[in-house]
């Protein structure tokens, strides 16, 4: 066998040893997402409760306001939870497309609100 030949051979093994790794890549960030979308969905569902209740409590009028500001307290922090699971959103995103990652969500939760401040 000529060196060339093998240098060739050997080659075609180191590539097809690349394919396998990538393949075992993709199967690994394949099973990331999916933890990422049960992880967001987990979260999100009693979150969404959260925030819904936080935000009938303070259209009470009758809350006193001690009471309100804890109320605004955590309507802020699950915000800033809500903002932290939907940056899983990007996981699953980049592994399911190509070359070309979705562009981030618009969130307007960090927007200026007319009732109170940018939430973070």
């Amino acid at each position: 066998m000529s060196e060339e030949s093998s240098g060739a051979g050997a080659t075609r093994d180191g590539e097809a040893e690349l394919r396998r790794a990538v393949a075992a890549c993709e199967a690994r960030l394949e099973e990331v997402a999916d933890m990422a979308a049960r992880i967001r969905h987990e979260i999100n569902n009693p979150l969404t409760g959260l925030i819904g209740q936080a935000q009938l409590l303070l259209r009470d009028s009758t809350l006193s306001e001690p009471a309100r500001r804890r109320v605004q307290t955590i309507e802020q922090l699950a915000g800033r939870i809500r903002d932290l699971v939907a940056e899983l959103r990007v996981v699953q995103h980049t592994n399911h497309t190509s070359a070309d990652p979705a562009p981030p969500a618009h969130q307007p939760e960090q927007e200026e609100r007319a009732d109170g401040p940018p939430r973070h």
